[in-house]
């Protein structure tokens, strides 16, 4: 990385609003920033000094002009030096926290601008870690990210660059091995369950930690209980379910693989008998489902975001009430329901109002009990509300 006094400046417009940077929000859009021949020259992930229009020193950022976050804080040190020990410093810390929250080394590590490394995305599985560099700055720096790794005991490190985000950064997808090996799916033991990830060939990083939480509150409402799980991935909570005592789970989930590492997971925990799967489209399942005149105590329903932008908002939140419409009536008198949804752009009045008039329209009258977010290894950054994307809200039906 070049030395602080070297390295390209690049200013805020005259009408910018430099203090929200001073006060912590982590992104420079295309339109603040003076964007001249020079710095639109300047190579994605480059590190520059960030000045406010006063010529005043703000921060160190990073800067991609390819991306409509155009600069991305790294640290409110306008001389700080960006190099393998700062990213040391910062994965300490993030680590710090997790070993007070965890006792076994199974979480997400690195919660990107939440844990102070923007676009950063590191989950842990024993001693192999995931890195999404999303930001085209670790996307440079993704030797540094897996030497500092391997110094804190991990042996394998997995590059997923895959996802819309890199998409958005201008970066191409990849993912390899960078160092270590990986021989299969690695059992996680999580709330009694057992999931099995699939960290190179599944789903972003294999599991879904952001859900612990919330699959622990559904296993409280899972005892003797019949469940579905709809957009299951690699069990969810089905397999939580199980471990709280459901009486049964079926899961539900588009994807073959995703179902067999499920089939393991049940299996390694000893509850394969209990556990069913059915491959298909999930409002097809539905839909199939009231047909055959099926009923459970407890449904679940966590799927992908149907609201991944601003302008997808209105149609996800249209699919979010086709979800809890098609589910309710699948749901026995008395029974429970959870709807989940993982779109930063549908914030939770939104999401939980979608969510009521699906199970009103569904023929239902819902007692709200619970409303569940990521959990702590999923730190929300205050200044930025895409940190809080997940929502999960827990009803009794009548």
């Amino acid at each position: 990385m070049t030395e602080p006094s070297t390295r390209p400046v690049v200013r805020l417009r005259p009408k910018a609003e430099a203090r929200a940077i001073r006060h912590g929000f982590p992104w420079v859009y295309a339109d603040e920033l003076v964007t001249d021949r020079r710095t639109q020259a300047i190579a994605p992930g480059t590190i520059a000094t960030l000045e406010d229009a006063e010529r005043r020193p703000l921060a160190t950022v990073t800067v991609n002009p390819k991306s409509k976050i155009i600069a991305r804080v790294l640290d409110r040190d306008a001389a700080a030096e960006i190099d393998r020990s700062w990213i040391a410093a910062r994965i300490a810390r993030a680590a710090e926290l997790r070993a007070r929250l965890f006792d076994a080394p199974f979480y997400r590590l690195v919660h990107a601008e939440a844990d102070g490394l923007p676009g950063v995305i590191i989950d842990r599985f024993g001693d192999v870690a995931v890195v999404q560099p999303n930001a085209a700055w670790s996307e440079a720096m993704i030797g540094d990210i897996a030497a500092v790794l391997n110094g804190m005991g991990i042996e394998t490190v997995v590059k997923n660059g895959s996802g819309r985000a890199r998409g958005l950064e201008g970066l191409a997808e990849e993912t390899v091995v960078l160092c270590g090996a990986v021989p299969g799916p690695i059992a996680v033991p999580m709330n009694g369950a057992v999931y099995m990830a699939d960290v190179v060939g599944g789903q972003k990083t294999g599991l879904f930690f952001d859900q612990r939480p919330n699959h622990a509150f559904a296993a409280r409402l899972a005892q003797g209980a019949r469940v579905l799980d709809l957009f299951s991935h690699v069990g969810g909570f089905a397999l939580a379910a199980l471990a709280g005592g459901a009486e049964r789970a079926l899961a539900v989930d588009a994807s073959a693989a995703a179902l067999e590492l499920a089939r393991q997971g049940a299996a390694a925990m000893g509850a394969e008998a209990r556990f069913e799967t059915r491959q298909g489209d999930a409002f097809a399942t539905l839909e199939a489902l009231a047909a055959e005149g099926a009923q459970f105590d407890l449904v679940i329903c966590d799927p992908p975001a149907f609201a991944p932008s601003r302008q997808a908002l209105e149609a996800g939140l249209r699919a979010y009430e086709r979800v809890a419409r098609l589910a309710a009536p699948l749901v026995a008198p008395g029974g429970y329901i959870g709807l989940c949804s993982c779109s930063h752009a549908a914030d939770l009045v939104q999401f939980r109002a979608a969510s009521a008039r699906g199970l009103g329209r569904g023929g239902r009258r819902s007692q709200l009990l619970h409303t569940g977010y990521a959990g702590p290894d999923h730190p929300m950054l205050p200044q930025l509300a895409e940190t809080a994307y997940l929502k999960a809200l827990f009803f009794r039906l009548d």
